[in-house]
């Protein structure tokens, strides 16, 4: 499987809502949203790990997403990038954040596993969301 087909497999595991297909892709020492931006929407918070990725999917009870439609994949040697569409509503305050071209970033060891992901977000607008 290609690097491209792995995320392609991903996106579809998380639209079947399974998490554990997806832990699987991932390196034992994954780095999960490995910005130097932090924010404190609970679902931008960096994390280390399975078990840290793990924590990513607990934290997006968070939101309800009402749409979620990843749209251009764009493939290099060992990084996809993808371009997608989300819209999500963050349940504690009402909130709803509409992103056209989010980023998404994976990354790729040796081995074919997931290294690093990160989101390239508007950060603002998460933490406003987030706090109402």
């Amino acid at each position: 499987m290609t690097n491209l087909e792995t995320v392609q497999s991903l996106y579809a595991a998380f639209g079947r809502g399974d998490v554990p297909a997806i832990l699987s892709r991932l390196a034992q020492d994954v780095r999960w949203e490995y910005s130097s931006v932090t924010s404190d929407a609970p679902w931008l918070t960096p994390r280390t790990g399975r078990d840290g990725a793990a924590e990513f999917f607990e934290a997006l009870s968070a939101i309800e997403i009402t749409r979620f439609e990843p749209r251009d994949f764009l493939a290099g040697d060992r990084v996809v990038v993808v371009l997608l569409d989300i819209e999500f509503t963050v349940r504690k305050t009402g909130k709803r954040v509409v992103e056209p071209d989010e980023i998404h970033v994976w990354r790729f060891n040796e081995r074919g596993e997931v290294s690093h992901f990160r989101h390239g977000a508007d950060t603002h607008a998460h933490h406003l969301a987030w706090h109402g």
